[in-house]
């Protein structure tokens, strides 16, 4: 069954120190995602990748949903500009409320955190707990290395080959959006 796409979240980095090709797709993304009336779901930070996303979804006037966890308030990197921030008690929390906002899920390249994230939902998805799309946005050819992984985990049968169905991986923002709204 086609679902409608409204909202999508994104899952990225929110280090300072990438370089700043990552930063132009992540600020191209929100700005499409804006452009297309799409709610952008995140992490909730204004620095790096996410506050990238963020800006470029305000740029075209679109809406910006931040879901940050308790222990971050005291960091002083919420996006103030957010037009909903959800303060949750945790990370577990954070994600389950990440997961409800959204209809589908768009990963650009990230650390530890945007990598749990991803398996997280991929994980969902094979154990059809959830059939909302995720598209990985592999700049540089950042998700090489994880495709790798996934295919050896095929060919070493600890996954299924339909492991391989489960997940898109894309070159830029224009593909995964046309990904998500040609397939779903």
């Amino acid at each position: 069954m086609a679902i409608e796409i409204r909202t999508i979240c994104v899952f990225c980095a929110s280090s300072q120190s990438v370089g700043d090709v990552f930063k132009n797709v992540a600020l191209e993304l929100g700005r499409e995602l804006g452009k297309r009336g799409i709610d952008l779901v995140y992490g909730g930070a204004s620095i790096g990748l996410m506050g990238c996303v963020a800006r470029g979804v305000h740029e075209e006037n679109g809406k910006v949903i931040g879901v940050l966890p308790e222990f971050f308030k005291t960091k002083d990197i919420e996006y103030s500009e957010a037009d909903e921030l959800i303060v949750t008690q945790d990370m577990r929390e954070r994600k389950a409320v990440m997961d409800q906002r959204s209809d589908a899920f768009i990963v650009l390249p990230g650390g530890i955190g945007t990598l749990e994230e991803a398996m997280e939902i991929l994980s969902m998805r094979q154990l059809r707990l959830t059939d909302k799309p995720l598209v990985f946005i592999n700049t540089q050819g950042f998700y090489n290395g994880l495709l790798a992984t996934f295919e050896e985990m095929v060919d070493l049968q600890f996954a299924k080959p339909n492991i391989m169905n489960m997940y898109e991986m894309v070159a830029d923002p224009q593909s995964a959006l046309d990904y998500l709204f040609s397939h779903h």
